[in-house]
């Protein structure tokens, strides 16, 4: 540990283009292709992606720490919430009187909500839920949901089916 005060420490080109892209906001390939390989199998090993995108494991690893502190992608294990005990999931179309941002926000915080947008259109929110059964959903949406200030109407959409639920998006 004798660095001379003066002496530059060379950077290599991994960490150079590291610098760069991090003092952009737009994702070049690299980064969209980690992100894809990543929503194939999130427990890939950097060292396999890597290989497949031409940087070292280091700079992979520093890449997706950096889309993860970005708030440009999480990963997270997805379960399948008819296995985890969950009986019914719905789609609840909220509409506001109000401060839709203030609803918003009380709804997010429902332990069972686990998608909350504000939307342009009949609903001003639309939230994706889960229960463990009809008396739950019930229970959900009459005592929680239905009770916050400035609702004024609550439609609910119940899931029948799963056709399609797919993370591979965004990666263009």
């Amino acid at each position: 540990m004798s660095a001379k005060p003066n002496q530059q420490q060379q950077k290599t080109p991994e960490i150079a283009n590291l610098e760069l892209i991090s003092t952009t906001s737009a994702l070049d390939m690299v980064d969209r292709q980690i992100i894809a390989h990543l929503q194939r199998d999130g427990r890939r090993a950097y060292g396999a992606i890597a290989e497949d995108v031409g940087l070292s494991e280091a700079a992979v690893r520093r890449r997706v720490q950096r889309l993860k502190d970005s708030g440009v992608m999480q990963i997270v294990a997805i379960t399948d919430p008819l296995q985890m005990g969950y009986g019914r999931e719905a789609l609840v179309g909220i509409r506001v009187h109000g401060d839709v941002r203030k609803v918003a926000d009380q709804v997010a915080a429902i332990e069972e909500a686990n998608y909350v947008v504000m939307t342009a259109g009949s609903f001003d929110i639309i939230a994706e839920v889960i229960a463990v059964d009809d008396a739950a959903l019930v229970q959900l949406l009459n005592d929680s949901i239905r009770s916050i200030p400035g609702v004024t109407e609550v439609e609910t959409f119940l899931y029948l089916k799963l056709s399609k639920q797919t993370y591979a998006w965004g990666t263009k």
